[in-house]
């Protein structure tokens, strides 16, 4: 339940469909979060993975705000390994959300399950950083998700950037 708490307070409201936290910062906190394929109402929530590091959001935020969704999906195009990386990639959203369901199918009959990384229903158009970053953190060895975080430097402040009068968080 400390966990949820955290990511609470990172986000600025109780989180949907929250499973566990999958990468912490260095300093303990919440980074990514595991989320389940349909909240408790069964509405689908299309991110397995979704940063609350604030530190993480706000440099992945300035990387799309400098066009990097569009840069980066001319490079999964243009690239051969990138594309076939992004295509692993969305296979294994695709498998992992599935068996995240374990049977259940939400008010969208199961359509969901078969979207890509961050709810993406065509690959090769990226929607949103967060999500490839957020997957490349969680499940190393995804090239493009590895390649968008690279370009966050320094990937972890110096402090730790959960402000919170709670030392218990």
């Amino acid at each position: 339940m400390e966990d949820r708490k955290v990511v609470e307070g990172q986000i600025g409201r109780p989180p949907r469909a929250f499973r566990r936290v999958v990468v912490r910062c260095p300093f303990g906190r919440p980074a990514v979060t595991e989320q389940s394929p349909y909240d408790d109402f069964g509405e689908p929530f299309p991110t397995t993975y979704y940063v609350t590091c604030r530190h993480l959001v706000a440099a992945i935020s300035r990387l799309e705000a400098a066009g990097g969704v569009e840069r980066w999906s001319g490079a999964a195009l243009r690239e051969p390994a990138l594309a076939q990386s992004l295509a692993r990639a969305t296979e294994e959203q695709k498998r992992v959300r599935t068996e995240l369901a374990a049977g259940r199918s939400g008010r969208d009959e199961g359509a969901s399950l078969a979207l890509g990384i961050g709810g993406s229903a065509n690959p090769q158009q990226l929607k949103c950083l967060h999500a490839h970053a957020a997957f490349a953190l969680a499940r190393p060895g995804y090239e493009l998700g590895e390649r968008i975080v690279a370009e966050i430097d320094p990937l972890w402040p110096e402090n730790c950037c959960s402000d919170t009068d709670d030392p218990s968080l």
